[in-house]
């Protein structure tokens, strides 16, 4: 054999090998839990919290979080990131309660009290149990889907399976595939990944307005990641970019709680464009 076939036959092995190795541990680098004992207790100053779990047709426990206000204008479904455990994103739900609104927050399998073998599919799954459970009592006119990060896929993929008020996308992503590509550009990605999350394909039959926020220097899913997305479903999508905010410290900056105020508050408005300069070209000066 000659030597180069037999270097090739080895990279080749080798290769295949890594790639086996990443699609079993992917999980571990995707997933950063904090475990919570049973008898945790959750406390909150100023908010009133209320605790469930709710058991799955495969025999999970998923564990969230009520943050109730007196006199509800609607529910905001809070999906967070892929770090810790509710026990410290609970303290973002005065972010929205401040508004009016109650706030419901879970934690995906394996993070903090929630139980169940994790991947995807089950997750989907488990999100959209909640969701029914919220529709149960709400109306979908008044539900908001809030995903931060890892949770910004999920939020759309139920977005795309229902008809909530309004989606809410913080510092999103494209995809799984593409955020991992960056740092591992070689490897077949589109075979191995375990949890693709393709974020843009799921977006694309949303049809409640959809509200981006995304921080201008995030240097883990780079701005330009939002403004693709946007251009997805323009007449639906607005754009909110967070002048130098950066991945984890958006809500650090005024104009991000100026920006979340006004997108939850504010109502759609109609533009009647035969009144506007839509169409109307400039003159060669100007």
């Amino acid at each position: 054999m000659p030597t180069w076939l037999h270097i090739v036959i080895w990279i080749l092995v080798v290769y295949i090998v890594i790639s086996i190795v990443l699609y079993y541990v992917q999980d571990y680098f995707l997933f950063k839990p904090e475990k919570l004992p049973r008898d945790y207790e959750f406390y909150y100053e100023n908010q009133v919290v209320k605790e469930y779990n709710l058991e799955t047709r495969d025999g999970a426990v998923i564990n969230g979080l009520h943050f109730c206000v007196k006199h509800p204008k609607g529910v905001v479904l809070y999906l967070k990131g892929n770090s810790k455990s509710i026990k410290g994103w609970g303290k973002f739900a005065v972010d929205f309660t401040r508004h009016g609104y109650d706030v419901i927050m879970v934690d995906y399998r394996g993070f903090g009290k929630s139980s169940g073998k994790r991947s995807q599919k089950a997750i989907k799954r488990d999100l959209q149990y909640v969701y029914d459970k919220i529709r149960e009592q709400v109306a979908e006119k008044y539900i908001i889907l809030y995903g931060r990060s890892l949770g910004s896929g999920f939020a759309t993929k139920l977005a795309s399976m229902n008809n909530p008020k309004m989606l809410i996308l913080d510092a999103p992503y494209y995809s799984l595939t593409k955020v991992t590509g960056r740092y591992m550009p070689f490897m077949p990605l589109s075979i191995i990944m375990r949890y693709p999350m393709p974020t843009y394909k799921w977006l694309k039959y949303v049809n409640c307005p959809v509200h981006i926020i995304h921080g201008t220097k995030d240097n883990l899913i780079p701005f330009k990641t939002s403004v693709k997305l946007s251009q997805i479903k323009p007449k639906l999508t607005r754009l909110y970019p967070i002048i130098g905010g950066g991945h984890k410290n958006l809500n650090n900056f005024e104009s991000y709680h100026r920006m979340l105020g006004e997108i939850i508050t504010s109502e759609p408005q109609k533009i009647d464009l035969e009144s506007t300069s839509l169409g109307v070209k400039h003159s060669a000066g100007n």
